[in-house]
């Protein structure tokens, strides 16, 4: 098997480390079988994506909405690596599988406007799935609607153009989508269960997602959160394209 590439924006080693950990158990995977690369470190190189079976992209602290003049060295050079990959997957519609901040990341390539309008606290949510969805591979006979985790300031307003739409909730229209055939994207943590995002609010509990004394009450609603579905979305990426040529 090809190995799938993980690309990550993490600045936090911490969270990094356990975002990576979380999406080698849920999708199933071996390090042997991954590439990891810490793009916050080194950027994105220049890559032959025939020797790769998928791409899968984590969160990050960043926000694209964030106005040009205010966005950090290192976020305009993170984003302008994207829009260079991204043309690249979206012309081979490569396997790619982007959740929160490669959510906004692909959205924005596409044309939809990212804003802090559908913005959702750390948390539960029910999605629910269109009639697209429920006849996507990654989601087909799952339930209408099922619970995931999510926590984000920014999203995307509407379906890209071009993008069809496959998941939404009552408080946030675009909860996942696809370009083409291969090219998804979750606003929501597929590889998360309470013990990623208890990690996460410790981290984050001063970057604006939530009131920093808040942060117990948070973890302790986490804790029972069950999130089997959003799992299975992840796995069933990784199976299906597996043994991609």
């Amino acid at each position: 098997m090809k190995p799938f590439l993980i690309m990550q924006l993490r600045p936090e080693d911490e969270t990094a480390d356990n975002e990576y950990e979380a999406i080698l158990q849920r999708g199933g995977l071996t390090p042997k079988e991954t590439e990891r690369i810490r793009i916050e470190q080194t950027g994105i190189p220049e890559l032959d994506l025939s020797l790769y079976s998928g791409i899968i992209v984590g969160g990050s602290p960043f926000d694209i909405s964030t106005p040009e003049a205010k966005k950090s060295p290192l976020q305009k050079n993170i984003e302008a690596d994207f829009t260079r990959l991204l043309t690249q997957v979206i012309e081979r519609d490569f396997p790619f599988l982007g959740a929160c901040s490669g959510n906004g990341l692909l959205g924005n390539h596409c044309g939809s406007t990212i804003s802090k309008q559908f913005g959702e606290p750390v948390g539960g949510v029910d999605i629910s799935l269109t009639e697209a969805g429920k006849a996507d591979p990654l989601l087909a006979g799952l339930p209408d609607t099922f619970r995931v985790l999510v926590g984000h300031k920014e999203a995307c307003d509407t379906t890209p153009p071009g993008a069809v739409l496959l998941a939404s909730s009552t408080t946030c229209p675009v909860q996942m989508f696809r370009v083409g055939e291969n090219v998804y994207a979750t606003q929501f943590h597929p590889e998360a269960d309470p013990s990623v995002f208890i990690v996460r609010i410790n981290v984050y509990r001063h970057h604006d997602y939530f009131e920093a004394e808040t942060a117990e009450a948070l973890i302790e609603a986490v804790r029972t959160e069950d999130t089997p579905h959003a799992h299975t979305i992840l796995r069933r990426f990784i199976q299906r394209f597996a043994s991609n040529t």
